[in-house]
C-alpha cells in the first residue's frame, strides 16, 4: 500500500492547496462579479448616454442576413420573426465592456502598487566600506590596508 497523501490524488491536493492556485480561484470569482458590474455600467449607464449624443444604441445594431423585405426595430423582433441577423452591436458592447474592465483593473493595480510602495519602508543601502585609499606621496590608488605604497614605495602612516 502507498502512503497516505501520495499518488495522483495526493499530488492534486497539494497542487490545489498551493497559495497561488487559491489566489487565482478568488481572482476568478471576484472577476466574475466585477464583470457583471462593468456590464451593467456599460448597458445601463454608458450606452444610453452615448445614445443621446450619437443617436444610437449599440445593443440594437445589426444586419439582416435573410428576410430583407421587412426591417425590424430590434434584434429580438427580427429573431422572433425567424430572420437571421448579424448582431455587431453586441460585439461593440462586448469590446466596450472589455476596455472598461481592463482600464479599471489597470487603475486598481496601479493604485495598489502605489500604496504598497508607500507602506513598505525601503531601506537605504549603506554605502560599501571603501577598499582603496590614495597615497599621500604619489597620489596613486592603493589598497586601504597597505602600509607601503606599491608605486612609490613610501612608508604610509597608520591612522
Amino acid at each position: 500500500m502507498s502512503k497516505k497523501g501520495s499518488g495522483f490524488l495526493g499530488e492534486f491536493k497539494k497542487f490545489i492547496m498551493r497559495g497561488n492556485v487559491m489566489d487565482m480561484a478568488v481572482g476568478v470569482i471576484v472577476g466574475g462579479a466585477f464583470t457583471a458590474i462593468v456590464t451593467s455600467l456599460n448597458k445601463d449607464i454608458l450606452t444610453p448616454i452615448l445614445g443621446i449624443f450619437g443617436g444610437t444604441d449599440f445593443s440594437n445594431l445589426y444586419v439582416q442576413l435573410t428576410g430583407r423585405e421587412t426591417t425590424y426595430a430590434t434584434i429580438a423582433e427580427a429573431q422572433e420573426a425567424g430572420v437571421a441577423v448579424l448582431a455587431y452591436g453586441n460585439f461593440i458592447t462586448a469590446i466596450i465592456n472589455f476596455l472598461i474592465t481592463a482600464f479599471v483593473i489597470f487603475c486598481l493595480i496601479k493604485s495598489i502598487n502605489a500604496v504598497s510602495d508607500k507602506l513598505t519602508k525601503k531601506e537605504e543601502e549603506k554605502p560599501a566600506a571603501p577598499t582603496t585609499k590614495i597615497c599621500v606621496f604619489c597620489k596613486s590608488e592603493i589598497a586601504i590596508d597597505a602600509t607601503r605604497c606599491p608605486h612609490c614605495t613610501s612608508v604610509l602612516e597608520e591612522k
